[in-house]
């Protein structure tokens, strides 16, 4: 049986299997019904690993067992499979939630603390900082510093940015400003976010930046987060972020933000 690498790959990165896995299921779908030696044979996946890897798959609900000599095992309907992949995805997450979850009252997260907490004070302020890689990392990094804010959040962002904002930091931003955080945030208001903007106003005071693109996050005059890609011309998972705590350097470009922040329009939006 001759698959392409190309095919392979794709099913690795939907199913998350490996190599050996989505040889040994594409294998067994070309026949429907079949043995782990002919399976060997066919996909070129050393006999030593063939049982191993069915019944990886059998685990995973991508395939069935059917007893007798020699045992056979069965392929099911890719949307079958979809289906009981998608089932397991959320057992998954629901258990290792739950897991995490009862981790907070744990001593094994107090230890945890302890060595982290005792591992900052060695270490300058300068040197916590870093280069965060692909959106998914930047907004989980950026949701932590609000959750941490005490003072004041200051946002500058693009329009599209803003409606992105609201649908990954939401909750965050309700309780910093429960806890009395200033924020404030500037992004080009236009039709595609005016409804984003008017939501996020019942937490921040939001400006109106025509005419300028940026994008950074200044926390409490001490850390902060500016990217470094156009968000319209680079894909999501290429999306790049710088992280600095310094005092210094916040400082200095909240003084000029505070310069930019009387020049830019206030919006009505209440």
């Amino acid at each position: 049986m001759i698959v392409k690498e190309e095919f392979l790959s794709r099913m690795r990165k939907i199913f998350d299997l490996n190599l050996y896995e989505v040889k040994v299921w594409t294998a067994l779908l070309s026949r429907g019904v079949s043995t782990a030696g002919e399976l060997s044979n066919i996909s070129d996946v050393p006999r030593s690993r063939t049982y191993d890897i069915l019944e990886s798959l059998e685990k995973k609900g991508f395939i069935v067992m059917k007893l007798g000599k020699p045992i056979k095992f069965v392929a099911l309907r890719p949307e079958e499979v979809i289906e009981r992949v998608k089932k397991n995805l959320v057992v998954q997450a629901h258990e290792k939630t739950k897991r995490l979850e009862q981790l907070k009252g744990d001593d094994v997260l107090r230890e945890l603390a302890t060595l982290f907490t005792q591992g900052v004070k060695f270490v300058e302020p300068s040197d916590l900082s870093g280069s965060l890689r692909g959106r998914q990392n930047m907004y989980n990094h950026l949701d932590m510093m609000i959750r941490e804010a005490e003072k004041t959040i200051t946002i500058v962002t693009t329009a599209e940015g803003l409606n992105r904002k609201l649908e990954a930091l939401l909750p965050s931003f309700e309780k910093a400003c429960r806890r009395k955080v200033k924020i404030r945030i500037a992004a080009p208001i236009n039709q595609s976010n005016v409804k984003v903007a008017k939501e996020l106003s019942r937490f921040a005071e939001i400006r109106d930046m025509q005419g300028m693109k940026a994008r950074f996050v200044i926390i409490d005059t001490e850390q902060l987060m500016f990217m470094l890609t156009d968000d319209e011309k680079v894909h999501p998972n290429y999306d790049i972020a710088l992280w600095i705590n310094t005092e210094f350097f916040a400082q200095a470009l909240e003084q000029l933000f505070e310069l930019a922040w009387k020049q830019f329009k206030q919006v009505k939006l209440r």
